[in-house]
């Protein structure tokens, strides 16, 4: 093998979590803040005007803090992702979660020191050489300023989220360690698969009598803890609104539409052309039931892989993977190329399969040296190169912004998921164009619309059950029951009734739910699929666009997502016409596989 399915870890803190070099680290940071808080404390506009030097010094020695902060917590969550069985690591993780609290407090003070500037004075101290680049954060940091309680208020507010918001966000992981799944492998022995492992096997095995066989154990493993992961959901949650009440927020969208820096309209235009074309993905759904040899799909045959005349794809190696991610990047932008290649050769990822890791998948960006770390779970499948890809997407996002300001480099989600969504696109088109036969062609069309239909109905019944959810929180808990209920409902609302197995408890099993960082983990994956599309169809119709998109995605945390829009693709969010332009790439995906599977039903 040429590329190892492990990542490295140890060269961010050489010495493992018990090192010098990461406990030095954690006391640096937390001595760090403390001389910010007492500095930022004691500073005074008057003395320090007109040149405002201690000020800009201020800002930098946060950034550098949070900078920091991000790299340790890298390191120790990754840790956890590698062995969720390692009692020692929580700890670590929940004292890197109380230190980013203290940051947030300390930068609380410098907000409220931007608050109290008047416009004119405000407008001068932006318009500085050094703070120039950064003037769109410091505005944003100041509106966020305006709606602060008096410091003390604060400081027991984010006191009481170690063990509020933050400490039930971390006990899900605790929980999800716990399930596990009596099952039997293909030759009918009994083994246990782990929460991850299901999830893999419900999503990719090739036989569907096995996946159809998993599904309930599946629902009763993550039945059997229901009560513990309702409880979990429901602290979580009201810790939430208890903190969006005291600072007079009335709506449960307000606070994450601002950190995704898009506005009611915009999200709204973009669910109201998802709605008027979810009948193209029930389509596609209905006949890939008759492909299947069934009147009815089902959720655990909605991203099923798909082969027809008995002819099943060969598993592919990662090595294989990893040459024709690279091979697909440079046709699109050799810069991402180079990224991928270094990640492959320097062991930014860690792909392996097997039991004790973490679900799921993500990248974290390490500010401090400019690298980035990769984690997911290859299993040979097509799909799994292009969640590869995916992380690469984010991982070059990350690496374009390096020599930026970290406020500028602190992109919000929905423009996050862009770059990875653009980079799955472009290995998902690849792997089609490259079919050597229909039915191969076939197989691979039904990978690639497994983004669609996450993002037009998956993700849609995420949203449909945590808005709904929500608001039915603020009248008091939610039983287990009733929350299946509202998931189950919200599934055939965005499904259009049309599966005849939904996924109740989905909810416990969703990480995305369970995030005290990042509220309503959803609509933003929308978001960044629809404008990657637009980003792609101008990519193939525009000479040198590599510097374009670089230009873009350097610019995603330095003004709204409508302005970034308007100013790289000359498009408005709150119009459906940006959002239409890429359901038409989608149709034409789907009139292709309805043409090439006419003749097998």
């Amino acid at each position: 093998m040429k590329y190892s399915l492990n990542w490295d870890l140890d060269s961010i803190f050489p010495g493992g979590i018990h090192g010098k070099a990461l406990t030095n680290k954690i006391d640096t940071i937390q001595h760090s803040i403390q001389v910010f808080r007492d500095t930022i404390h004691d500073y005074d506009w008057q003395d320090d005007a007109p040149e405002y030097t201690n000020f800009i010094a201020l800002v930098e020695f946060i950034q550098k803090i949070k900078a920091a902060l991000v790299q340790a917590g890298m390191y120790v969550n990754g840790k956890y992702s590698d062995n969720i069985h390692d009692d020692e690591i929580p700890p670590l993780m929940d004292k890197i979660q109380a230190l980013d609290m203290q940051a947030s407090q300390a930068e609380q003070l410098l907000q409220k020191k931007l608050v109290a500037l008047d416009d004119d004075t405000f407008a001068k101290l932006i318009a500085l050489p050094d703070l120039q680049t950064i003037a769109f954060s410091l505005k944003e940091s100041r509106d966020f300023g305006k709606h602060l309680l008096s410091d003390e208020q604060e400081a027991l507010i984010s006191k009481m989220q170690l063990d509020g918001l933050s400490g039930w966000s971390s006990h899900y992981n605790t929980l999800v360690a716990s399930v596990k799944v009596p099952f039997h492998d293909k030759d009918g022995n009994p083994i246990t698969l782990s929460a991850g492992q299901a999830d893999n096997e419900i999503l990719g095995n090739d036989d569907p009598n096995y996946r159809r066989d998993l599904m309930p154990a599946w629902e009763k493993a993550w039945g059997e803890k229901q009560n513990l992961f309702a409880d979990t959901l429901n602290h979580l949650s009201g810790s939430r609104l208890t903190d969006y009440q005291v600072h007079h927020i009335d709506d449960v969208l307000t606070y994450p539409l601002a950190l995704n820096r898009m506005s009611k309209q915009t999200l709204d235009t973009m669910w109201q052309v998802v709605d008027e074309n979810k009948s193209l993905m029930i389509k596609y759904l209905q006949r890939k039931a008759k492909l299947m040899g069934k009147d009815t799909i089902g959720w655990q045959d909605v991203e099923a892989p798909l082969h027809l005349s008995n002819t099943k794809r060969d598993k592919i190696t990662y090595d294989q993977s990893a040459e024709f991610i690279m091979q697909q990047f440079k046709k699109f932008s050799p810069k991402m190329a180079q990224l991928a290649k270094r990640a492959f050769e320097n062991r930014w990822i860690e792909a392996e399969n097997r039991p004790g890791k973490e679900p799921g998948g993500y990248m974290q960006d390490l500010p401090e040296t400019g690298e980035a770390r990769i984690f997911l779970t290859f299993t040979g499948s097509p799909n799994d190169a292009a969640t590869i890809a995916h992380e690469l997407g984010h991982a070059f996002h990350s690496s374009v912004m390096t020599d930026l300001p970290y406020f500028r480099q602190d992109y919000a989600m929905n423009v996050a998921e862009t770059a990875s969504t653009l980079g799955e696109l472009i290995v998902a088109d690849a792997n089609v164009k490259e079919a050597t036969s229909d039915e191969e062609k076939i197989s691979l069309l039904n990978d690639k619309m497994d983004n669609p239909i996450a993002m037009f109905l998956n993700i849609h019944a995420r949203y449909l059950f945590e808005t709904r959810y929500y608001e039915k929180r603020k009248n008091g808990t939610l039983t287990a029951r009733q929350i299946n209920e509202l998931m189950l409902q919200a599934q055939k609302d965005a499904f259009d009734n049309s599966l005849d197995i939904y996924s109740p408890h989905f909810w416990a099993s969703k990480m995305h739910f369970y995030f005290d960082d990042v509220p309503f983990y959803n609509f933003p994956y929308t978001f960044g699929y629809l404008f990657s599309l637009g980003i792609y169809a101008q990519a193939q119709k525009t000479d040198n666009f590599e510097d374009k998109y670089i230009a873009l995605l350097r610019d995603t945390a330095n003004m709204s997502t409508e302005d970034l829009a308007k100013k790289h693709l000359n498009v408005d969010l709150t119009q459906p016409d940006f959002w239409e332009a890429g359901v038409k790439l989608i149709k034409k995906d789907i009139d292709e596989f309805m043409r090439l599977t006419e003749k097998y039903v």
